[in-house]
């Protein structure tokens, strides 16, 4: 009786679950990068600023150009991704790894420039260059202008660089332009104001005056005897009404006591992008796996 061979079948053949979950991740990232791109332009569109952009002064700390580029970057990201797996393109595929790798090495090489400078004041430098910058154009940009009302108001709770003081280098908060005719003048943005209990309707011009000497923070009414009513002026100390500490000093703070958030944030997206890179990487070798078969 014949001896019967027996063949072994290859079974191997490309992972579906590694090539729809990288598909379905980078449609995510595809659709949430166009929504930022499009604020983005359209943010600059409503300032008219892609025929004026030679007026543009300080371009990377524009809001709306920060979020087309960060738009921008992210949406090939995840359109290599996403039609690189469905397609099963290895074109798109190692296009997609190489540039998650030049992004993961420059991020690396950030936070490790950021480590060595920290203790030089590079940083702080930048920090407050970009502050300056910010409140020098505070009533010329109004995306700028949120920024810094969301920064003081919202996030840190400050006023200015180091002080409610820097706001002198604004020329409409500069006291010199009380001579101009400036209600801002010797005063502070409305952000810079501290929140009352229970308050309803925000007072926008909480900060007038408040770096005048002899400021008046408000009155109240009393009555004699024969109840005549007397207005009797109330001079609280300023830090009762706005905040007096810087925001250099407020971002120090604050990163220091979310040190932790912030690294595990950080890691966090580093390990994301290692992972897409192995995905992609392991989706490559399946197809060319399974074209090597064709010959």
């Amino acid at each position: 009786m014949p001896a019967v061979r027996k063949y072994r079948r290859e079974t191997s053949e490309i992972s579906c679950c590694l090539k729809y979950l990288l598909f379905t991740s980078n449609v995510f990232i595809f659709v949430a990068a166009l929504m930022v791109l499009s604020v983005g332009i359209w943010a600059w569109s409503e300032k008219d600023m892609f025929r004026n952009i030679a007026k543009l002064s300080f371009i990377a700390l524009d809001p709306a150009f920060v979020l087309i580029i960060l738009g921008g970057i992210t949406f090939l990201l995840g359109f290599m991704g996403s039609v690189g797996a469905l397609r099963e393109n290895t074109c798109l595929l190692a296009a997609y790894a190489i540039f998650l790798s030049i992004l993961l090495i420059a991020e690396i090489g950030f936070c490790a420039l950021a480590f060595v400078l920290k203790d030089k004041g590079w940083i702080k430098d930048q920090a407050t260059e970009g502050l300056k910058a910010f409140i020098r154009h505070y009533r010329e940009d109004a995306d700028q202008q949120n920024l810094i009302d969301w920064i003081q108001e919202d996030w840190l709770q400050c006023c200015g660089i180091d002080g409610p003081k820097d706001w002198d280098s604004n020329n409409y908060f500069n006291c010199s332009s009380i001579a101009i005719g400036s209600r801002e003048a010797c005063g502070v943005p409305f952000s810079c104001c501290r929140r009352r209990p229970q308050e309803l309707i925000k007072n926008k011009q909480c900060g007038y005056d408040v770096r005048k000497e002899g400021y008046v923070s408000g009155f109240r009414f009393s009555f004699t005897r024969n109840h005549n009513p007397i207005i009797n002026l109330c001079k609280q100390p300023v830090d009762r009404n706005i905040h007096e500490r810087g925001c250099l000093r407020a971002g120090e703070d604050w990163l220091e006591a979310h040190l932790i958030s912030v690294a595990a944030a950080c890691v966090g997206l580093l390990m994301l992008q290692i992972l897409g890179i192995c995905f992609a990487q392991n989706l490559r070798a399946d197809i060319y796996s399974q074209k090597s078969k064709w010959h």
